[in-house]
Order: C-alpha cells, then sequence, then structure tokens
C-alpha cells in the first residue's frame, strides 16, 4: 500500500471507519485520546526509522514529522506511522551466503606445539634445562598435528630443534668434564 501524501496547507484529516485506507490503532482510550509529547517523538523515531530504510522519500517524511509535531490525537499518530513497521523487522527468507565469501575456518593450533617453541625458547635462559620437555612436547605435538590436522607444526619443529641443541649442549658438556676429570686423574 502506498501512502499519497496531503497538500501542504489542507487540515489533517484522520480516516473514518469504513472509508478504506488504514486505520487508526486503538492504543490507550482510542484514537480520539490527545497525543502527547512522547507520543509525537515515538511517532517521528518511526518516521525516522523509515526514512533510514529508504521507505520513505525525504519531502513525504518532512510532511509527516511536520504534521507529527501538530498531531492533535493518537489516531492521527497512528495513521502517519500505519505503513511502517514499528520494530525491527524479521528478514523474510533467510539470506544463504555462497561458500565463496564465507572465511575460510581456521585450525586450531596445536597446545602441545605452542609448550614446545616456549620450553625451546626458554632453555637459553634456564641454561638447557628445558630441553628435555621441549623435545617431549615437539615429539607428541607432531604426532598429534599429524593425526587431527592442527596448526603448529613449524612451533612443534622450533622447540625439537631448540631443545635438541640444548640437549646436545649438555652432553658436549658433559663429555668435556667427565674428559677433563680422567685426564687429571
Amino acid at each position: 500500500m502506498s501512502y499519497a501524501p496531503y497538500p501542504q496547507g489542507q487540515p489533517w484529516q484522520p480516516w473514518q471507519q469504513g472509508q478504506g485506507g488504514p486505520q487508526p490503532w486503538g492504543g490507550q482510550g482510542g484514537p480520539s485520546m490527545r497525543a502527547s509529547h512522547a507520543d509525537r517523538e515515538r511517532a517521528v523515531d518511526v518516521l525516522r526509522a523509515g526514512y533510514g530504510e529508504g521507505r520513505l522519500e525525504k519531502a513525504e517524511f518532512d510532511g509527516r514529522v511536520e504534521r507529527a509535531y501538530t498531531a492533535r490525537t493518537v489516531g492521527e499518530l497512528a495513521l502517519l506511522v500505519a505503513d511502517l513497521p514499528q520494530g525491527p523487522v524479521p528478514p523474510q527468507a533467510p539470506y544463504a551466503v555462497p561458500a565463496m565469501f564465507l572465511p575460510a575456518p581456521r585450525a586450531r593450533v596445536n597446545g602441545k606445539a605452542v609448550a614446545s617453541a616456549v620450553c625451546g625458547g626458554l632453555c637459553l635462559v634456564t641454561f638447557g634445562l628445558t630441553g628435555i620437555p621441549a623435545v617431549v612436547l615437539g615429539h607428541m605435538a607432531r604426532a598429534e598435528i599429524a593425526r587431527t590436522g592442527e596448526e603448529g607444526d613449524g612451533l612443534a619443529l622450533t622447540g625439537l630443534a631448540l631443545g635438541w641443541l640444548a640437549n646436545a649442549g649438555w652432553a658436549v658438556l658433559m663429555f668435556l668434564s667427565f674428559a677433563l676429570a680422567l685426564a687429571a686423574g
């Protein structure tokens, strides 16, 4: 149903029962109840929403707002917003987004791979004491990643490399100290 705006200068006449067209709402006290400032503001808010959604042209919006502020009864206000939704309108049909426009689901990063990389990085601070946990967690993480398809293989490899380097450093240090102990007597 389209709304034909009233010509400027003619008085606003509310619709009468049985003459067709929109019927006033039967709110508190009926359509002949005097409109309050709050009623007018609510009607203007509905008009603004309708204009913002593209349901009204600028000239029609301006005319309806002017009539809303000069309306004397609730029925007159009801007629101004009768062809507009009074609140959020649910979509008529669910809109499916094509798969090509959906973001690709990201795989989870394996927690053991993260822990392996952290332990490998801490080898420098702890003088290699976290090397063994870095190696163990790295191997466990790579096995889980291969089985589940999670992310984090690079982190697991980093933890493995740093852990093996720390363990090799400890092995060389122990070998040298054992050799020095044998040579000293």
